[in-house]
């Protein structure tokens, strides 16, 4: 059986999608669609100053043909996303003048490319220091201003697919971490949408069916205090937001992987210790469990990715590979919009 890269990246080859990736200061955003190319994943865009991508490239010996480049101060299509983003923004008072300065910021140009339909999706990917320098925040703010979450949904999040190197883990080896690089500290409201959400994105991504665990320092009542509470909360808030879906919390980390704990820990509970889809109380717990299983177990982490939102994107970490990209890439291409 395929791992879950490789049917991502199988599904992506035959969409043809074009994505945006805004960070084109940096090489392994150039080498990232210089691959996206060669092996056909999707069409990427690189947003930036074409004459400075184009000397980054020639300087670090990346091939560009067939790399669509987009210059955010002289394409011709800059008056055409002004006025779309003051329309899109009318509500705040967006001006001309004030269009075309946000424009400059490739990830927000990136967004307002995605909202015209001139692109799918768009992916920050690391980032130059030295250069646009775009952290979370920046990279994310364009995507919930001009995309906004999709119908039914108050809180976008953020996910990492886990691609385990034993496939007797999780769903064939696969679990789905949230949140792991959006929420620093969401309510129980806002943790039960990220754990339907969350859901979700694991049936569409993976395909399998989700087996949601709300995860916690206790398990079933095995220890009180206010932080756990907000996760008995948040199971219960996520049960009526979706009741055909398979959830169960609170669980500690073990009891729901590994079925001979939750057979003493949680032995009533029909998908404790078979969980493929985790959902962590606050981003202390989500990024370093997924920075853990990445670098302790030798997972494969593909992510972050934003979920909620009514068009894909993807903030890639600081510290990515170009290979890291173009995963995300495939990801955002395979992405359907919503309404």
């Amino acid at each position: 059986m395929a791992n879950v890269l490789e049917q991502i990246r199988a599904k992506a080859k035959t969409l043809g999608k074009k994505i945006c990736l805004t960070e084109s200061d940096d090489p392994r955003n150039l080498k990232a669609a210089e691959k996206l190319v060669q092996t056909g994943y999707a069409k990427p865009i690189l947003v930036g100053d074409a004459d400075a991508i184009v000397k980054l490239a020639a300087e670090n010996g990346i091939n560009l043909d067939g790399v669509e480049i987009v210059d955010v101060e002289k394409t011709p299509d800059l008056q055409k996303y002004i006025d779309l983003v003051c329309e899109l923004r009318k509500k705040k008072g967006m001006t001309p003048e004030q269009a075309r300065t946000a424009l400059k910021d490739t990830c927000f140009f990136s967004a307002t490319m995605v909202m015209a339909g001139d692109a799918h999706g768009y992916v920050s990917g690391g980032g130059n220091p030295k250069g646009y320098n775009h952290n979370t925040a920046s990279k994310t703010r364009p995507a919930l201003q001009l995309f906004k979450t999709a119908s039914g949904i108050k809180t976008a999040s953020s996910c990492f697919i886990m691609q385990m190197p034993d496939t007797k883990w999780g769903y064939n080896g696969v679990f789905v971490y949230a949140d792991c690089g959006m929420n620093i500290n969401p309510n129980a409201d806002q943790l039960a949408e990220i754990a339907v959400t969350t859901a979700k994105t694991f049936k569409d991504l993976v395909g399998g069916e989700p087996k949601v665990g709300m995860i916690s320092c206790s398990t079933k009542g095995s220890a009180h205090d206010p932080i756990i509470e907000k996760v008995v909360e948040a199971t219960a808030k996520a049960k009526a937001l979706a009741p055909d879906l398979a959830i169960e919390g609170e669980l500690q980390f073990d009891a729901a992987i590994l079925p001979e704990i939750a057979a003493k820990k949680a032995p009533d509970s029909k998908i404790a210790g078979h969980c493929n889809v985790l959902v962590f109380p606050d981003l202390n717990c989500g990024n370093s469990i997924y920075k853990a299983t990445e670098r302790l177990a030798g997972a494969t982490a593909i992510g972050p990715l934003a979920q909620g939102l009514r068009r894909p994107f993807m903030d890639v970490s600081r510290g990515c590979s170009a290979d890291d990209i173009v995963d995300c890439a495939c990801v955002a291409a395979i992405t359907e919009w919503a309404d």
